[in-house]
């Protein structure tokens, strides 16, 4: 057995895995990183599967096939060239897919297939084999608990297939986080019903488990066995018999409990003749039952003509294909009706080898892989079938010569649309926003697809980022050598490797897409594309690339991922929504008192933690260096301020300029040892002093009653690690402000600590503290602060010119290096103030994913998401045939979650329209004036024509006309043409890349009613 060595990761390499241990857990990754896997068939589904579960970490991965590599492997197999045509497939691949990841070696099962070679396998992936042999290996593996897993896909069809034994345990079926919430009150009765507090939904379902902590009275439930919900409505659920428990008191929270469940498979040939099948679209009910019976009927035709495969558009291969699948459907007990048309068209793709397909077939299949090696998620139950037949060209009537193999490198693909769409293909002209994991992944199926290869075909691709060590996980088109380097480029350049074809038709830069570079992707930028993709992690940028594509009335293909969870979205000039024109909900921001003074969970004490990162170690050095080098600082950027934040501002300066400006890092330790003070035993003291323990609300209700949780104040102690943590992480940080060489040396660092004399804190009268966001009699006020104070300390401060050359270094938060102390300081401090309100802590793990706000991403998911989009692409390219066009039903939206599975598909919602009269408009319409106009003639044309009366007109944020406005300078305004306006507005010329002007206005019917219309461009350059 041929093997690529590598070096053992019994230890999981949190910088390089940390987005997918977000995803899968440490458990799930130990129990991964200790699985043999071995795929069968290194074509481009096989290869597709091995690169992502490489990446995802298991031990080991054996790759199987002896065949010859030929021209048509190279349609979607991406470690294949020319040059390996004649070699083995596994051999050429091992080597370039063992590139992916330095802890999974990669070998080559150079023996003769059979049951004694998988034996030493936790799980078997077969692909292009025959069904004789994939019964065979089933078998064995059902018997000897080996999970077994098949799949294929013919051109637009597909399926996967799971066998993992009668007795596969699930450990969690959907790995979100387990719900909590606090209590409310809990009835002493048969059905146990537990309320939650008003402001929160428990969020359960029937079935699920919980148990309980602080619960007061009731004790019997804290840390019970997990017991079964019953949901009786949205803050209420039943946990059973609670009659011979205590009375219940007060408090307590309740924590769902993941409960394992135990799953039977049955054999790959118990499932051919009984299929249970998980539907991947429901608008093709009747599809999976026909293509079960058509897989088989390919199988049969490939065995009695020595292994091959119908030709495709060969009506005698497809007549033979629908006898053979009558035949066995005649014999199934599960007798199905089945489509002549739907068969036809199978056995015509038989030979198709699509890249998207394999991205989608590929990214479900890896992830079943996962799920085999570790129980988490649920697992695909029997079979999944998959068909995109609506990505054929529109009238699309093929010849067995326009899908005729020609000895191309995609005859795969020419196999499916024939050979004018592959032509298409090669012209198209598309722009990618992102080269991160999904823009990786879109590259390599362009690459594959031929994507640009023609003499009109062009890609741009832009991301301003660097490569990172943890993008290596799942951005598979980079090396480790390549850290540091531009991800436009260093994609480019290894999608080029893949398909020589492509090289020289992509265009790279590394440009933000945004106002700023509006002279970069300008007017002549647009008209040479015929769509956008957007591969991005951020919704402000995607909401601006989808209005330029608005504007310039261009597709657009968007997705995004979260973990196993993934989302598709076409949006068609004219036919769908745009992106914008739809938004997810606001994320619910956590009340600042809550922050300040009365965390409930672990997630406030984070954000307060992170928050006070930037208030310790960034904010005050950035005032201190706008102090140094601004001139007429104070009279000038403070003047704008409100006296609470110019007080705040100057003290920090003080503090940090003069004050508390240590000379070595012993100084920096004593500064820290005084911060803890305030923050974990000064301000909770206060706190306890304004509200203490037994204090009532104006209604009689104890203050401190849930959600609020009573505080204590912390004493130091030398000898309490989390102590120690914050000291020597806040040391080395404030440290590094001031350019001080730091230390990791805890025994120095507690001796200082435990020698610093901090004087006794007492309380003060009249201190204000917020009770809630209502109380703003308690809130900080401008009439609260002592302007003598400000300039007492505006007094203190040294000259700027004294100390020429001084500046101090913002500590710039960055979650993924370990050594700066930024994630060990948020942790230790998070903790410290979640020991004051005995909240349980959180690992630096779940701190860092919170404060760094790490999205999860495993490459499955990109895979798929990918293959999607491109999937969609095909639509968009071949979207008019003739007098004969896409509608909207064509198009699919995806929405995706591998951990179930789910699968939904559902047409695009198309433009809201407006209407006026007899007029009607959507979003993607505008007015246009082909020249420089006045207002005045804005105004006469729409009178005339419509009348319309506009009250008022603007443009770039600046209002060029209103009624409202004075009259002489409405009336002058009339007379002047738009970049008149502007100019006399700004005092500057329009940038000379600006050709067109968007006129926004607002109108009146003649009855004085709001009448809404399009924008209005004006072309004010040729």
């Amino acid at each position: 057995m041929a093997s690529t060595s590598k070096p053992a990761h019994s230890e999981i390499d949190e910088s390089l895995y940390s987005r997918q241990l977000y995803v899968l857990g440490i458990e799930a990754m130990r129990k991964m990183s200790a699985s043999n896997v071995l795929i069968v068939g290194l074509k481009g589904l096989g290869c597709e599967i091995a690169k992502n579960v490489i990446l995802a970490g298991v031990k080991s991965v054996s790759l199987y096939d002896p065949e010859e590599v030929q021209i048509a492997d190279l349609s979607s197999q991406f470690y294949l060239t020319k040059g390996d045509i004649g070699k083995p497939r596994a051999e050429v691949s091992a080597p370039r897919l063992a590139e992916l990841n330095q802890y999974v070696p990669v070998s080559v099962l150079d023996k003769e297939l059979t049951v004694d070679a998988i034996s030493g396998f936790k799980c078997v992936v077969v692909t292009d084999i025959s069904l004789e042999k994939k019964l065979e290996l089933s078998e064995y593996a059902h018997k000897n608990g080996i999970c077994f897993i098949s799949t294929e896909t013919r051109g637009l069809f597909g399926y996967v297939f799971n066998d993992f034994g009668e007795k596969f345990v699930v450990e969690d079926t959907n790995g979100e986080q387990p719900l909590s919430g606090m209590v409310a009150s809990i009835e002493q009765s048969p059905e146990g019903v537990v309320t939650c507090l008003d402001e929160t939904r428990h969020g359960l379902e029937d079935g699920q488990f919980v148990t309980f902590t602080e619960i007061k009275g009731m004790t019997e439930l804290n840390g019970c066995e997990p017991r079964k919900v019953t949901v009786l409505g949205p803050y209420t659920f039943s946990i059973g018999d609670t009659t011979s428990l205590g009375t219940y008191v007060s408090g307590g929270l309740f924590q769902q409990a993941k409960i394992p469940s135990q799953i039977s498979f049955a054999s790959f040939k118990d499932a051919l003749e009984n299929p249970e099948f998980l539907f991947s679209d429901f608008a093709k009910f009747d599809r999976p039952a026909q293509l079960h019976v058509g897989f088989q009927a390919l199988h049969a035709f490939s065995k009695a003509n020595s292994g091959k495969k119908p030709r495709p558009g060969n009506n005698e291969d497809a007549a033979e294909i629908i006898r053979l699948a009558n035949e066995i459907n005649n014999k199934w007990s599960q007798k199905t009706e089945l489509s002549d048309e739907l068969l036809t068209k199978l056995s015509y793709q038989a030979t198709g080898d699509i890249p998207p397909m394999n991205g989608v077939l590929g990214g479900i299949a890896a992830q079943e892989v996962l799920k085999a090696c570790t129980g988490k998620f649920s697992p695909i139950h029997n079979f999944m079938y998959f068909d995109a037949l609506e990505c054929l060209p529109l009238g699309f009537k093929p010849t067995e010569a326009d899908l005729a193999s020609s000895g191309s490198r995609y005859d795969g693909q020419i196999a499916v649309f024939g050979r004018d769409f592959q032509a298409k293909v090669a012209n198209h002209r598309e722009f990618l926003v992102g080269s991160g994991a999904i823009g990786c992944e879109m590259l390599k199926n362009w690459a594959m697809m031929g994507l640009a290869t023609g003499p009109k075909g062009t890609i741009h691709v832009t991301d301003m980022d660097t490569i990172e060590k943890s993008n290596l996980n799942r951005q598979f088109l980079f090396r480790p050598k390549d850290v540091g380097s531009l991800k436009s480029v260093t994609a480019a350049a290894a999608v080029s490797e893949m398909n020589p074809d492509i090289a020289g038709k992509i265009v790279t830069r590394e440009d933000r897409v945004g106002p700023a570079t509006e002279n970069i992707y300008n007017d002549e930028f647009f008209d040479g594309l015929d769509g956008v993709t957007n591969a991005l992690d951020n919704v402000e940028t995607r909401r601006y690339v989808d209005s330029r594509c608005v504007f310039y009335k261009k597709s657009l293909l968007e997705s995004g991922t979260l973990g196993t969870k993934g989302n598709t979205q076409v949006v068609v000039p004219y036919l769908t929504e745009s992106y914008s024109a739809s938004s997810d909900p606001p994320e619910k921001s956590i009340p600042m008192c809550t922050l300040k003074n009365f965390p409930n969970a672990i997630e406030h004490t984070i954000q307060w933690a992170r928050d006070l990162f930037a208030g310790l170690f960034v904010q005050p050095a950035e005032n201190v260096n706008a102090y140094l080098t601004t001139p007429d600082f104070i009279e000038t950027s403070l003047s704008k301020n409100g006296e609470v934040e110019k007080l705040q501002t100057l003290t920090s300066i003080r503090d940090y300029l003069a004050t508390d400006k240590p000379l070595t890092f012993d100084d920096c330790i004593v500064w820290a040892r005084k911060r803890f003070e305030e923050l974990y035993y000064n301000t909770i003291s206060q706190l306890l002093f304004n509200f203490p323990k037994d204090s009532v609300t104006s209604t009689g209700q104890l203050f401190w009653s849930p959600p609020k949780r009573s505080p204590d104040a912390i004493r130091f102690d030398a000898t309490n690690s989390l102590h120690i943590d914050f000291i020597l992480s806040a040391a080395n940080l404030h440290a590094f402000n001031y350019g001080l060489k730091g230390s990791v040396d805890r025994e120095h660092v507690k001796t200082v600590a435990a020698a610093v004399k901090v004087p006794e804190f007492t309380p003060k009268s009249g201190v204000k503290i917020q009770a809630n966001e209502n109380d703003t009699a308690n809130a900080d006020s401008d009439a609260d602060v002592n302007v003598d104070s400000i300039n007492s300390i505006i007094e203190s401060l040294p000259d700027p010119a004294s100390l020429a050359g001084v500046r101090l270094v913002p500590a710039d938060f960055e979650k993924d290096d370990d050594s700066n102390f930024h994630i060990d300081f948020i942790t230790a401090a998070s903790n410290l103030r979640a020991t004051n309100y005995d909240i349980s802590p959180a690992d630096r793990f779940h701190t860092k994913q919170i404060a760094g706000k790490i999205i999860p991403a495993i490459a499955t998911t990109t895979s798929l998401v990918a293959g999607l989009v491109c999937l969609e692409l095909y639509k968009i390219i071949g979207s008019e045939c003739g007098d004969e066009k896409r509608i909207i039903d064509d198009y699919k939206n995806g929405f995706v979650n591998l951990a179930l599975p789910f699968f939904a598909f559902s047409e695009p919602i198309p433009p809201v329209k407006h209407k006026y009269g007899d007029i009607e408009f959507s979003d993607w319409d505008s007015f246009a004036f082909d020249h420089d106009v006045t207002l005045q003639e804005v105004m006469d044309y729409f009178m005339s024509k419509y009348k319309i009366e506009v009250e008022v007109i603007s443009a770039n944020s600046s209002m060029l006309y209103s009624t409202f406005m004075d009259k002489k300078k409405s009336e002058t305004r009339k007379s002047m043409t738009v970049t008149e306006i502007l100019k006399s507005i700004s005092h500057k010329d329009l940038p000379e890349h600006v050709k067109t002007v968007v006129l926004v206005m607002s109108c009146c019917d003649e009855d004085g009613e709001d009448v809404e219309v399009p924008d209005i461009h004006v072309r004010v350059r040729k």
